[in-house]
């Protein structure tokens, strides 16, 4: 199967495999670079659950994120990488480092940064060196679906976009750059203000509350929780699951998606 070629985030060429849906988009090729295994995990879990993304390999440190990205790593083809979610505090060195040496090997990958480091001086010389995205940890998989989608839909504008020459117009640039801010904010439900949103998924992060429950966590009626609550769940931030007690029926219960 011949492979195609589409343009990373510099315009420079990114071999893409054959696609196996048969829509003509083929998936995104992802590398989670993240040294704690649990979060590790969970992140691949999450691209699994992203339409368009496919999970390439994990690794565990910088020096095994850039030997799998230059094609030094057994079961790792680099070139179906595509995306590199990469975590800044790793064990042998800073994420910047690694982005800058794939930089200066003219590695053609984007990188979303997903991490803790909430320095300001490091999201600024991260977003200078070409990170698309800057996932702040703990997050939701609402939050990272959308950052994900953002830059889906950023690239597949700019291959669909090109013309025969390669280029495009300031318009279509333009388009293509608002589609990739538009996952810059957390999913939000309609008609809930943004600091209770904030208030209940604190309280769901651990456990489940049914509405009367958060209702007098937070300081609301039963009916006004259950409209926020299922507000919520109707965009994907919390999830509905049964409570089964010794007898009766089950208590519908709300959890926040992990």
């Amino acid at each position: 199967m011949m492979a195609r070629e589409r343009l990373g985030i510099y315009g420079e060429r990114m071999s893409e495999a054959g696609d196996p849906t048969g829509r003509g988009e083929a998936p995104f090729g992802v590398l989670v670079v993240e040294d704690e295994e649990i979060a590790a995990k969970a992140h691949a879990s999450y691209v699994d659950r992203v339409d368009g993304f496919r999970l390439v390999g994990i690794a565990r440190n910088a020096q095994h994120a850039l030997a799998a990205l230059t094609d030094r790593i057994i079961g790792i083809d680099a070139g179906q990488v595509d995306l590199v979610l990469l975590d800044m505090n790793l064990p042998d060195g800073h994420g910047l480092m690694l982005v800058r040496s794939l930089r200066a090997r003219k590695v053609p990958v984007d990188v979303i940064a997903v991490t803790a480091a909430r320095d300001m001086q490091v999201v600024q010389e991260a977003l200078s060196l070409g990170v698309v995205h800057y996932i702040l940890k703990p997050f939701t998989f609402p939050v990272f679906k959308t950052k994900l989608e953002a830059f889906r839909s950023f690239r597949l504008s700019l291959g669909a976009e090109q013309g025969g020459n390669g280029q495009i117009t300031q318009s279509q640039v333009d388009a293509a750059v608002e589609g990739l801010r538009a996952g810059t904010g957390p999913q939000r439900a309609k008609g809930v203000p943004d600091a209770v949103q904030d208030q209940i998924l604190g309280l769901l992060a651990d456990e489940g509350h049914s509405a009367a429950e958060a209702a007098d966590r937070i300081g609301v009626s039963r009916v006004t929780a259950r409209r926020y609550l299922e507000a919520m769940a109707d965009v994907g931030l919390l999830e509905r699951r049964p409570r089964y007690g010794s007898a009766g029926r089950p208590v519908l219960e709300y959890v926040a998606i992990a």
